[in-house]
């Protein structure tokens, strides 16, 4: 008998719709296969470069997103972005970033009727789509051995002081890796999952 999984999602939420969404995904077994951190820096190996530019990438290919921040560690990703509703970042005239300062949230909700918008694919979808390319980019450079751990971690942030403090963990990061809950080489309060 399969055991039930806890899940990681606000239930009754709409994960297609406009808002800012914090993720954390994690290598298996929190193996580093993206790099190290030398003298609080981040230095990315050939497996973190792809890591990174397929999160460039999510923002090329969905034009709906809008990355905020993002980091990639020796053994996990942190991203920062939003899922602009309406006609999105490439076909609207208001092309600014938030800030974080107006983080309510819109009342449009998409249904999939309305032929004029890109369909909105969920969290869920779009870091999927993030881990299967990255995967599959890493597997063609010859790690065979790398996988994600199931899931990801997200939040989604709905006030300017979740905001700053997300966005400074993000960019922080590399300086605070000694500490970092998935670091199990240094920090004695590490768990595996």
């Amino acid at each position: 008998m399969m055991r039930s999984r806890k899940s990681n999602r606000k239930q009754n939420f709409n994960y297609a719709s406009e808002g800012i969404y914090f993720i954390t995904s994690c290598c298996k077994g929190r193996v580093h296969h993206f790099g190290e951190v030398i003298n609080d820096v981040m230095d990315l190996n050939e497996f973190g470069l792809i890591a990174q530019n397929q999160i460039l990438w999510l923002e090329k290919q969905y034009p709906y997103i809008s990355l905020h921040n993002s980091v990639v560690m020796p053994n996990h990703v942190h991203i920062l972005f939003e899922i602009v509703v309406g006609t999105g970042r490439d076909l609207s005239s208001n092309t600014a970033k938030r800030t974080g300062r107006d983080l309510s949230t819109s009342p449009i909700n998409r249904t999939g009727r309305d032929l004029s918008l890109p369909k909105i694919k969920s969290v869920s979808s779009l870091i999927g789509a993030f881990k299967t390319t990255t995967s599959k980019s890493i597997h063609l450079a010859g790690n065979y051995s790398f996988s994600w751990q199931r899931s990801f971690h997200n939040r989604i942030v709905n006030d300017s002081r979740k905001y700053d403090l997300i966005n400074k963990y993000i960019t922080e990061n590399p300086k605070l890796w000694n500490q970092d809950i998935f670091n199990k080489f240094t920090n004695p309060n590490y768990k595996e999952n």
